[in-house]
């Protein structure tokens, strides 16, 4: 009787001990899993302005603080180069697939074969046009079109009591880029119902200041005191024309109106010397919300089509102690 107890707790502490490997088995996975660094692949546009400048800064800090493993690459404004890093990140299995577009189109291949390779993909800054919507997660950036609309709201408010003519000098950004489209959209939606308002000059200075200065000069050349107001799709621009302006004797902020976009510290700056009256706020400081879409996606937590940005305008007013608050 004694030997059969015996050999019944014998059994019983085998199966006790089996099922305790067992259960040690079951969990390692998913806790190895739990702790696996995250791999993320982020194609940029390049660093063709301060504003990107700031946004790179903000997508390595940001990776750095979420113990994120970062592979980073710069296109350099061109297309081919971005998705050429999209297809090497595909090739090196990285756990999610992040870029700001150079261009909206032109994507849907690419992001075809990330998709069959299941690396969910997500967009920073700026939009793309495609018409399978399942090829990225979620889009993290800024509402261009309203801030186009901003732009144009704070300008017809400016001029109400005006009867004009308004001729404005757009200074486009990169050609079929979300931003240059957008912005130029939301200015149109505005303005079209007030004869007063003419666009007489548009054309690209790629967001760079350089840019910005070498096309104001020609558009100073062939209109020169026609011109009432600079619409410039980002700060770069912008001081560049102010630049062009300066130089050819005209009085930027005064003589001709300013607007702009980005709200960076030298559009900051241009507004406290009285040379631009406005700026649309557009933040790249997306980095902390980029990892946390990161995380999620990796986790299999559902997100939003569109992640928005909370933004607004700065008038020159309010430019001087807003300034040594700015970050980028």
């Amino acid at each position: 009787m004694a030997n059969t107890r015996r050999a019944a707790c014998r059994a019983l502490g085998a199966l006790a001990m089996c099922a305790g490997f067992g259960a040690l088995t079951l969990t390692t996975p998913g806790a190895y899993a739990q702790d696996k660094q995250i791999t993320l692949g982020f194609a940029q546009v390049g660093a063709e302005s301060a504003w990107r400048t700031a946004n790179t800064e903000s997508v390595k800090s940001a990776a750095a603080d979420a113990k994120i493993k970062l592979k980073f690459s710069d296109a350099q404004q061109k297309q081919e180069n971005q998705i050429k890093a999209i297809r090497s990140y595909i090739a090196q299995k990285v756990d999610v697939i992040a870029f700001s577009p150079v261009v909206e189109s032109g994507w849907e291949p690419v992001l075809r074969e990330a998709k069959a390779a299941k690396i969910p993909v997500i967009l920073t800054d700026r939009n793309i046009d495609v018409k399978d919507t399942s090829l990225y997660v979620t889009m993290i950036g800024s509402d261009f079109l309203e801030e186009g609309r901003r732009g144009g709201k704070w300008l017809a408010d400016h001029y109400k009591d005006s009867k004009g003519p308004v001729n404005i000098a757009e200074l486009q950004g990169t050609v079929g880029s979300a931003p240059a489209n957008d912005r130029h959209a939301g200015l149109i939606e505005v303005i079209k119902s007030d004869p007063k308002f003419k666009i007489i000059a548009s054309q690209s200075g790629d967001f760079t200041l350089a840019g910005g200065k070498q096309v104001m000069e020609a558009f100073i050349k062939s209109y020169g005191n026609k011109i009432n107001v600079v619409y410039a799709h980002n700060d770069d621009m912008a001081l560049g024309a102010i630049q062009a302006m300066e130089e050819a004797g005209m009085h930027p902020g005064k003589d001709v109106v300013v607007v702009s976009f980005d709200a960076t510290k030298g559009g900051f700056e241009a507004m406290a010397a009285g040379k631009m009256n406005v700026d649309v706020e557009c933040s790249p400081l997306l980095g902390p919300q980029l990892m946390s879409a990161v995380k999620d996606v990796v986790a299999g937590k559902p997100l939003p089509k569109r992640i928005l940005t909370e933004e607004t305008v700065f008038p020159m007013s309010v430019a001087a102690q807003t300034l040594p608050t700015r970050k980028y």
